[in-house]
């Protein structure tokens, strides 16, 4: 869909940055969009954007328009592609984030399969450790494993992932196993560098070893735990695999507390309008994620 209307074309040119490149991306003429501003600046009274032949930028006014009118044109376009669709095949795209770890292992096949079922309907998928801002970078939904703060999000529990405390045989068959928690003072300890990194553990916090490896992603650790390189606290997903295999083994079971699990939601923001492909997915979600 490629909205013409003087609110979709002035965003267009703020996103660009130039007329031509707005021009480029509705595939209308640079005339046409010269003359749609002109017209939306007639109608409010005052200049927009300030533009030459090299640069343009945006008036004070324009700055305000553009803030105030963002999350209007998101809105209105959602409308409009809800009733485009109707009834009819679900189709049009879905942005998505996750962490880069429970994305690959966790989300990808659903996504996959949910694909499989409505072939019309494409996936935008990002995958980082980072907290995507959802509204600013425009997603639909986030699978997320932490903490959820913002009161502007709606949240789904999925499901919850025991965190286990692990090492491979290597390691063990080098410094020993840990028989009780205050063992782990003379052990190497693969911590995120995150204020929850050791609390996450589900042990006391004055029992730390000492930190062999910090990172904030839980991959890194998981592959120089697997390398041999200390101990340290994994979702189950990740590790469950390498437990069968014997590439990891489990530590201080008897010790963990059963209610530290991961705890995996499906966010949303809260004024999103959703279309029927999103309901969707987020029923697939919520039916099949494990």
């Amino acid at each position: 869909m490629k909205p013409d209307t003087e609110l979709a074309i002035f965003h267009a040119v703020v996103e660009a940055g130039t007329f031509s490149g707005a021009a480029r991306q509705l595939g209308i003429t640079h005339s046409a969009v010269s003359k749609r501003i002109a017209r939306l600046e007639q109608r409010l009274g005052t200049a927009l954007i300030l533009r030459s032949t090299r640069q343009m930028r945006l008036t004070e006014a324009g700055e305000t328009y553009a803030s105030e009118t963002r999350e209007l044109l998101a809105r209105l376009r959602r409308v409009e592609e809800e009733i485009v669709e109707g009834m009819g095949e679900l189709r049009g795209r879905i942005r998505v984030t996750a962490p880069t770890a429970l994305g690959r292992q966790q989300l990808m096949p659903l996504l996959l399969a949910f694909m499989d079922r409505y072939p019309a309907v494409e996936i935008d998928l990002t995958l980082t450790d980072a907290i995507v801002d959802l509204v600013h970078e425009g997603m639909d939904l986030a699978v997320r494993s932490a903490s959820l703060n913002d009161s502007g999000l709606i949240a789904r529990r999925l499901t919850t992932h025991p965190r286990l405390i692990c090492a491979a045989p290597g390691y063990l068959a080098r410094h020993g196993w840990p028989v009780v928690p205050a063992d782990l003072v003379d052990h190497t300890c693969l911590f995120l560098n995150l204020s929850r990194g050791v609390s996450m553990w589900g042990l006391s916090e004055s029992l730390r070893g000492h930190p062999g490896f910090l990172s904030n992603s839980l991959e890194t650790l998981y592959a120089a735990c697997l390398h041999g390189r200390g101990i340290a606290c994994l979702p189950c997903y990740m590790v469950a695999e390498d437990l069968a295999a014997g590439r990891l083994h489990t530590l201080l079971d008897a010790y963990r507390d059963t209610d530290n699990g991961t705890a995996i939601s499906l966010v949303r923001p809260e004024t999103t309008l959703l279309s029927r492909r999103v309901r969707a997915l987020i029923d697939f979600l919520l039916e099949h994620f494990s």
